[in-house]
């Protein structure tokens, strides 16, 4: 389980234009399922409709009981079964957490600009694949025009902007982690283990759908080299060699993602309970069938 499902659809609004506006653009132009709607600083989120804040997902009251009901469903739809309830948990977060990552990714990947955005200031739409996020500050590097615009933060350089990235997503994601966790029964070191896979798999499928995979890889390995708390291990991408010789990308993920409580057999490929050779034939049929 890699990538959520986010159905397209959502009716075009006004919004507000952002230093990052340009980059949430070209993340729908390549992945359409998913919309970022910007507002001022004075507009309320969204709510109804299916629009919850972050904050009450946070929050582990009726919003996010509801959220989880939604999963629960899901996964009897989808599968004929029902799933362990900390499974359902860990479904939920990868819904809203896989998408939440690229508010934060894509922006420093496309245009080297970090946004900030605490969890009172997201609405996410799932059915929709829509966020609704209120602009605040954002860091970027010197030599950047928007180093002028109201609420920038200017850093040094490469390095300090990753430094961003992981206080901005660690900002976001921490206090869902918190709500989360008890329900999926995991604390600590394998929550933001979750955590690293989300930011390091979500911003390798858009690089990938922009053909910006390799540069993605290299910029991943050095956001996440390791022993940057509390992010846990590192972005782990390796390259294996298929029966010709051919390379195939995968990565080793940091946390499991439950998906083989529902089909044993169907392991996903970047689980580390999965051996090479494993890997290595089902990434060589899945070359095969997408050429």
């Amino acid at each position: 389980m890699s990538v959520p499902t986010l159905e397209s659809g959502a009716r075009r609004t006004e919004r507000a234009e952002s230093s990052v506006t340009a980059a949430y653009a070209r993340l729908t132009e390549v992945f359409p399922g998913l919309r970022v709607q910007e507002l001022t600083a004075g507009d309320q989120l969204p709510r109804g409709g299916g629009w919850v804040s972050a904050d009450r997902l946070a929050a582990a009251g009726p919003d996010f009981e509801e959220f989880l009901a939604w999963d629960d469903a899901q996964v009897v739809e989808d599968y004929g079964l029902r799933a362990r309830p900390d499974v359902v948990a860990s479904f939920a977060l990868h819904r809203y957490a896989w998408p939440a990552t690229l508010l934060f990714t894509v922006p420093w990947f496309l245009q080297r600009r970090v946004p900030r955005y605490p969890v009172q200031d997201v609405a996410f739409q799932r059915a929709l694949g829509r966020f609704a996020v209120r602009p605040g500050s954002f860091a970027c590097l010197p030599d950047d025009p928007a180093a002028a615009l109201p609420g920038a933060r200017v850093v040094p350089d490469e390095e300090a902007l990753r430094g961003e990235v992981r206080a901005a997503v660690a900002e976001h994601m921490g206090p869902l982690l918190d709500g989360f966790g008890p329900r999926m029964r995991r604390r600590g070191r394998a929550l933001w283990a979750v955590a690293t896979d989300e930011i390091v798999e979500g911003l390798w499928y858009v690089a990938h759908l922009l053909g910006a995979e390799q540069r993605a890889t290299a910029e991943l390995e050095q956001l996440l080299p390791g022993a940057t708390k509390p992010y846990v291990g590192t972005a782990a991408f390796r390259t294996l060699s298929g029966p010709n010789g051919e390379e195939l990308p995968t990565r080793d993920r940091a946390s499991c993602c439950m998906f083989y409580t529902l089909r044993p057999a169907d392991t996903c490929v970047t689980c580390p309970r999965m051996c090479d050779a494993d890997r290595v034939a089902r990434l060589t049929a899945d070359a095969a069938a997408a050429s």
